[in-house]
């Protein structure tokens, strides 16, 4: 079976780790840990584990050949592959997987909908205080104090909607692995087993799905000089943020989604 690299765009064969045409690594080989789900069942209790929205808000169907647009999904086939899909505004669909093997496929439509969490609640407006949603009271020095903690909370919503700047976390970009914390990027080394500053590159929340990892190799970054422990209120660490938790399922806007790009 052959799947297209990420980075080139060259069909290359699922077997293999790195692109023959670029180098780059298959994003599935880089990312599969021995916690995460590896059936489309573990998948299917996950999803319901995590507390996340009902499927026809999230548009993740797994275990589902839905043909509607707008959607990303999992199912075996008739001759037994896996096939993962995302079918487009357009009603195109893109084929990102199919095959035999199943941990390999579960593990790519895992990853986009861990990545598209974190992406939600990036978007998600902060909840109101309760200094905004309190009752006024009648001396002026309250209500001046009541308008500057709503002017407050509008100005953070505000902030996460238009913030574009990529979550704090490790990065796979044209084979080469990248640490980004807070407005700047680092790259790793390999040679040398070290990090180092980077320029920018061309990734931000829109798209930081498509290059998140969750697994690296060599040196952890929180090890290198560079770290600052306390430069840490842009993460997104998944295991904080793959529960949905108490949201309400309206706070899920998938109109938000990228439904005109292969994945």
């Amino acid at each position: 079976m052959k799947i297209k690299c990420n980075y080139c765009g060259a069909m290359i064969d699922e077997t293999v780790k790195n692109c023959p045409q670029c180098g780059a690594p298959l994003s599935g080989a880089n990312r599969t840990s021995e916690e995460q789900p590896k059936t489309i069942e573990e998948l299917q209790a996950w999803y319901v584990a995590h507390h996340l929205p009902p499927e026809e808000i999230t548009r993740f169907f797994i275990g589902k050949d839905i043909r509607e647009p707008k959607a990303f999904g999992i199912y075996k086939n008739e001759t037994g592959d896996f096939v993962v899909y995302k079918n487009k505004s357009t009603g195109e669909r893109a084929i990102r997987y199919q095959g035999a093997d199943e941990r390999y496929a579960v593990n790519e439509l895992y990853q986009r909908l861990r990545a598209e969490i974190v992406d939600q609640k990036g978007r998600r407006p902060a909840a109101p205080t309760q200094a905004a949603t309190s009752t006024p009271k009648k001396k002026k020095t309250k209500g001046c104090g009541c308008i500057m903690a709503i002017l407050f909370v509008v100005f953070i919503a505000l902030v996460a909607i238009f913030d574009k700047t990529a979550p704090n976390g490790y990065y796979n970009y044209q084979g080469t692995q990248y640490y980004h914390q807070g407005s700047s990027w680092y790259y790793y080394d390999a040679n040398t087993d070290d990090w180092y500053q980077s320029d920018d590159i061309d990734i931000d929340r829109d798209n930081a799905s498509d290059y998140r990892i969750e697994t690296h190799s060599g040196k952890d970054f929180e090890e290198s000089s560079w770290y600052d422990a306390g430069n840490t209120s842009d993460d997104h660490d998944w295991d904080d943020d793959d529960d949905w938790g108490s949201s309400s399922s309206s706070d899920w806007d998938s109109g938000s989604t990228d439904w005109d790009s292969d994945w």
